[in-house]
């Protein structure tokens, strides 16, 4: 049986759960949450899916695991992949997750959302422009430490890539520009050209054309 994976196409957290079943050649299938409609605000989807109303959401059998982070490491503990060889690179790739969650995933899709999915009326510059800041900050980090690097940890693909590269791949905009940061417009390269690779929302159900 295949493992099932809860998500949507808009979600950049989702995507790096998608991407790590994908890239790992990993049986899966995605089942669509309807986010805009509210599904992982009602009490269904809190009791039976994720008490903490929150996507993605893995299914493998009798497991069921939230958060994209732990999703990836038991993939890897599972699968042997994107997991790291050694136990520094595996505390590094631990490193760049949390990074991740806290300074640029997080800020990028805040950000997008405000940006994109909100009517043009209700949209907070102020928020806007600070979460841009932000976010600038983070591109310069990561930017500068993949100078002389083809991955962020080690020789080869990681759930480090995989989580930081979640949210640089949609088309709206939210002040990412990849022309502006060389050494992440290649990796980002690097990344799209591995077997296997999908573009969001070729990966998962769900886009914004969808609600137009």
């Amino acid at each position: 049986m295949s493992i099932k994976l809860y998500c949507f196409g808009e979600s950049g957290h989702s995507y790096k759960a998608a991407l790590a079943l994908e890239l790992g050649g990993i049986d899966w299938e995605p089942v669509f949450v309807d986010f805009f409609s509210g599904t992982t605000r009602g009490e269904t989807f809190r009791s039976d899916v994720n008490d903490m109303g929150e996507c993605p959401v893995l299914v493998d059998g009798d497991l069921t695991l939230s958060q994209s982070g732990v999703i990836q490491q038991y993939l890897s503990d599972t699968y042997g992949k994107f997991g790291g060889t050694t136990p520094e690179e595996k505390r590094e790739i631990l490193r760049w997750q949390l990074w991740d969650n806290h300074k640029l995933s997080s800020n990028a899709g805040l950000c997008r959302f405000l940006m994109n999915f909100l009517p043009e009326d209700k949209r907070p510059q102020e928020v806007i422009a600070f979460l841009q800041g932000r976010l600038k900050a983070a591109y310069a980090i990561l930017d500068k430490h993949l100078e002389g690097r083809n991955w962020i940890v080690g020789d080869g693909l990681t759930n480090a890539d995989l989580t930081c590269c979640s949210y640089l791949y949609y088309p709206e905009p939210f002040g990412f520009e990849r022309a502006e940061w060389p050494n992440i417009d290649a990796w980002l390269s690097r990344l799209s050209a591995q077997p296997g690779w999908k573009a969001p929302y070729d990966l998962m159900p769900g886009n914004p054309s969808d609600r137009a």
